[in-house]
């Protein structure tokens, strides 16, 4: 017994578990009579949750006869992992009236998984709860409670529990310091409070306190004001500094800060100084590029990059990513990019032929659409309104009125697709600037939907405008 005993504390010592492996601990537990002892309890259930069988974990602890705080705890923060919020509840106000009192640690988990569920009254309780047995300023409640705080943007609250420990002296040795400060000053910043956000930051230098990655992240993740640049310039050579510019959170953040006070060329060359930049610096760079109408230095090069992901790691022929890279390079100009992506599919369905149809069409290829779309109908495949969109909308770039008029009939009498107000205004459109204005009048007294009123300016233009009568 004495050699099982020890090699079951070996095993327990070990940080990761597979399931197998916690089963075969577990058995071991029964067969050495140690189900009484909480302590090997805690350690499998704690190997239960990471294995996320929670099944197993309450099992165990329903047949524990004695349950430490520890326990408890393991098995709420089992719960609270996984986001079975209602079930971690309840088994708090279990231990609220059991024999074994919550502790700090007890209050933490509750109070993240608050903040998880973005429920600022049970936040409150809890942080009520945390006064009632002292435990106000315990370092390991407090930072949880200004972190929930700060998240959920109740930052005055955040700042009271803040302003409770900062003048204390445990604050300065205490473990969860970093945390603490982290959480408040991303918690100002997050909310648009930047001054008291720097104001935290100094103080925290002049403690002689080193920020961390966290803190700097949390410092500019807010900044989307052009005239504190200065500031935040200075902010990224700390960062520098520091070494933290290769930290991948923070040179994310620094060129989505860059980003949002319209610095372009400072976020393209932070940017561009990474050594090896994922998946989350290439889109905050895209994104803020293509939020400011820079579509084509947004994806250009970056998109020709991400397409090479694509297709050395197989994603080429999913349906949804091809769609995507065809819709790209349509909005970029290369259609012929989007077309080469279309033909090496080994997979298409109406969405895809409806991005390469509208995609060919908007780049003056209308033959080429045409072309498309009679595959797509000799494929099998049910042209949908989307469809009728792109070719309608083709048809009225290249002033093709013969074309536009014969998938207007085909629309609904070919394929059963009844024609929606889109329709009809490319419809109109296009007879307008061929000047069969009576037509494009009597078309809209056949209408199936609402009226629309029309405004002739000019003999050959058309202002259309929806009429609810």
């Amino acid at each position: 017994m004495g050699f099982q005993l020890s090699t079951l504390l070996h095993h327990l010592k070990q940080s990761r578990q597979t399931l197998s492996a916690s089963k075969q601990l577990h058995a071991l537990i029964i067969t050495l009579n140690l189900t009484c002892d909480s302590f090997f309890a805690t350690k499998i259930t704690r190997f239960y949750s990471i294995n996320h069988d929670l099944h197993s974990a309450r099992k165990l602890f329903d047949e524990t006869p004695k349950t430490s705080v520890y326990l408890w705890n393991s098995i709420i923060r089992a719960y609270a992992q996984q986001h079975k919020f209602k079930d971690a509840f309840l088994l708090f106000r279990d231990m609220r009236c059991s024999e074994t009192p919550p502790d700090n640690y007890t209050y933490a988990c509750i109070i993240r998984a608050c903040t998880e569920k973005t429920d600022s009254f049970g936040l409150r309780s809890a942080n009520g709860g945390v006064i009632l047995p002292g435990l106000e300023f315990d370092s390991v409640s407090s930072s949880a409670l200004v972190s929930g705080y700060s998240k959920l943007g109740l930052v005055d609250e955040a700042h009271a529990v803040f302003d409770g420990i900062r003048d204390r002296t445990l604050l300065t040795s205490m473990r969860y310091f970093s945390t603490l400060w982290n959480s408040m000053i991303a918690g100002y910043g997050y909310g648009g409070s930047w001054s008291k956000s720097l104001q935290l930051f100094s103080e925290m230098r002049k403690m002689g306190k080193d920020p961390d990655g966290y803190t700097f992240v949390g410092l500019i993740s807010g900044v989307n004001d052009p005239h504190l640049l200065g500031v935040y310039r200075g902010i990224h050579c700390l960062c520098l500094k520091n070494g933290l510019d290769s930290n991948s959170h923070v040179a994310s953040s620094i060129v989505s800060m860059y980003s949002r006070c319209n610095c372009l060329d400072s976020a393209y060359k932070t940017f561009s100084n990474l050594w090896n930049p994922d998946i989350v610096q290439w889109s905050s760079l895209i994104t803020r590029f293509s939020q400011t109408g820079n579509s084509e230095e947004a994806m250009v090069e970056p998109g020709r990059q991400i397409h090479g992901f694509v297709f050395h790691h197989g994603f080429e022929s999913y349906v949804k990513v091809a769609s995507s890279l065809i819709d790209m390079y349509t909005k970029c100009g290369f259609p012929l990019f989007g077309d080469r992506v279309f033909e090496i599919m080994h997979q298409r369905n109406v969405v895809t032929y409806n991005s390469i149809i509208s995609s060919l069409g908007s780049n003056e290829l209308i033959s080429e659409a045409f072309a498309v779309f009679q595959e797509m109908v000799e494929k099998g495949f049910k042209p949908d309104l989307s469809t009728f969109s792109a070719l309608l909308s083709n048809c009225s770039h290249g002033r093709l009125v013969g074309d536009g008029k014969e998938i207007f009939r085909r629309m609904e009498e070919d394929f059963g697709v009844t024609p929606r107000i889109e329709h009809y205004v490319y419809m109109v459109k296009l007879l307008g600037i061929a000047g069969e204005l009576q037509e494009a009048y009597d078309l809209i007294k056949k209408m199936k939907v609402r009226r629309f009123i029309i405004v002739l300016c000019r003999p050959r233009e058309f202002r259309i405008r929806q009429s609810c009568g």
